[in-house]
């Protein structure tokens, strides 16, 4: 873990462990980011995230989660507080798949590769495998131009695996896609994360889709953004329609709540 800037001690020690023996991957005290002379973006921001867990970070445009993802990817600095992140970094995914155009999908998931030092011959192993694991290999030839959005959003997600980082960072990666084919990359990144043990922090202002995907999900108050509440996700709501439908119901009421008061 590196402690990039220290104001107050951090809330857990380093190597300090939860119940179920899980070490923390991120940890954020009393985070605060003002841009110049203006309000603060972010402030007193608090939050641990365990190894290996999928956290999803809700909240309005403009409360500053994409901030936030900057400064934990080390974009950017905070302005206050502690922040310990893994040592090997994160990988970071965006909403836009940010594709080279002239590259085939297998170049582009190289191309990271390549960044790393891997060699050309297991470079073009480990892309064909990490587009398998996205289920992509079929089209590891084609270039972006003639892949369909949600495709495209699989290579970006085969390129930020290769960058082989325990935590991957996602900034409302499926927002511009349709509904169906959301739901289809939901499926697709359960299943990846499952496979890979990433620690994986999502940022969305989709309720649903925090719900579908985290095991926990946090709430980010409108500027300045802070953590204001947070939630559980267990079994019963990935398999029962009607408390998930209540757990929805429950955070779309509190989200209302932050944006009036903050209107």
């Amino acid at each position: 873990m590196t402690d990039l800037l220290t104001v107050e001690p951090l809330l857990a020690a380093e190597g300090e462990a939860d119940g179920d023996g899980r070490e923390p991957a991120v940890v954020l005290e009393n985070l605060g980011k003002r841009f110049g002379a203006g309000p603060p973006v972010l402030d007193d921001v608090n939050a641990v995230v365990r190894q290996g867990e999928f956290v999803a970070l809700l909240g309005a445009s403009g409360c500053g989660k994409s901030t936030l993802l900057n400064i934990i990817s080390g974009l950017d600095v905070p302005t206050a507080g502690a922040l310990e992140v893994p040592e090997d970094g994160a990988a970071f995914m965006f909403q836009d798949s940010t594709l080279f155009p002239w590259l085939s999908a297998r170049g582009n998931v190289e191309m990271a590769l390549k960044l790393r030092g891997v060699g050309r011959a297991e470079r073009k192993l480990r892309a064909t495998e990490l587009l398998d694991l996205v289920n992509l290999g079929h089209s590891a030839g084609k270039r972006p131009h003639e892949l369909s959005g949600g495709m495209r959003q699989r290579v970006a997600l085969a390129r930020a695996l290769a960058q082989d980082k325990p935590l991957l960072l996602m900034d409302e990666p499926f927002a511009a896609l349709d509904a169906i084919t959301r739901d289809l990359l939901h499926n697709e990144l359960e299943r990846v994360w499952k496979e890979t043990g990433r620690t994986i922090i999502f940022v969305t202002h989709n309720v649903r889709e925090a719900v579908r995907l985290g095991q926990r999900v946090l709430l980010l108050s409108s500027r300045p953004g802070r953590v204001v509440a947070e939630w559980n996700v267990c079994e019963e709501h990935r398999t029962n329609a009607g408390a998930a439908g209540k757990l929805t119901g429950d955070i779309t009421a509190r989200l209302r709540e932050e944006i009036r008061r903050h209107a």
